[in-house]
């Protein structure tokens, strides 16, 4: 399975309309496209920054559909009056889902970066030491993690029935961020806190 993100930096005060277009619009348009698994959208409301991620069966059906996504993503951009977006391509390398999320889940998630092999080395840090942790911690919903074996990047997202959940992990998740990184040789670039407004990737079990 392959997914690909795109990061939005929007209008604060045009999220919700914005996750409205990408459920009523967006969403059904991409899902029909051949190969396409399904999609979610994170946001945080307080800063704008929004990542919706569409599921792709093969890298193949992944790359065949980038000229056809390209207007959804323009008409998104607009209705969320973004000042800047990014799109990224990944193999999901993980997938554990313990059970669906819920309205008002919330996901936790890591960026990290290293060398070429971080990729193969993250999968099997990830299997053996954060996925069983993760599991531990009340409200854990799912996790997955998605790696870039040539730019040596991996991301992780972890999801929870609920924001005070997912705030109550908050220590766990550093020394564990630590403790994997240290493992990886990997750089922690980036960790965001986010709103589940919508979970339809339909990515299978990949553990």
């Amino acid at each position: 399975m392959y997914a690909r993100t795109t990061t939005i930096q929007a209008d604060r005060s045009k999220v919700e309309d914005g996750i409205a277009h990408v459920r009523d619009q967006v969403f059904p348009a991409v899902t029909a496209m051949d190969g396409c698994a399904g999609m979610s959208l994170l946001v945080d409301r307080e800063s704008g920054r929004c990542i919706a991620t569409t599921s792709w069966e093969s890298e193949a059906a992944m790359q065949a559909s980038a000229e056809q996504v390209k207007p959804l993503r323009s008409d998104a951009e607009d209705t969320l009056g973004a000042t800047s977006s990014e799109v990224a391509t990944w193999e999901v390398a993980v997938m554990h889902r313990d059970h669906a999320s819920p309205d008002g889940a919330c996901a936790r998630i890591t960026w990290l970066s290293g060398d070429q092999g971080l990729a193969d080395r993250a999968i099997d840090v990830y299997k053996t030491l954060i996925l069983p942790t993760l599991q531990e911690w009340d409200g854990f919903c799912s996790a997955n993690l998605m790696i870039s074996r040539d730019s040596g990047r991996i991301v992780g997202t972890v999801t929870f029935e609920t924001r005070a959940q997912l705030e109550a992990t908050r220590e766990a998740a550093k020394d564990l961020r630590h403790r994997a990184s240290e493992r990886l040789d990997a750089k922690v670039d980036d960790v965001a806190e986010m709103d589940v407004a919508m979970a339809h990737l339909h990515v299978p079990e990949l553990v």
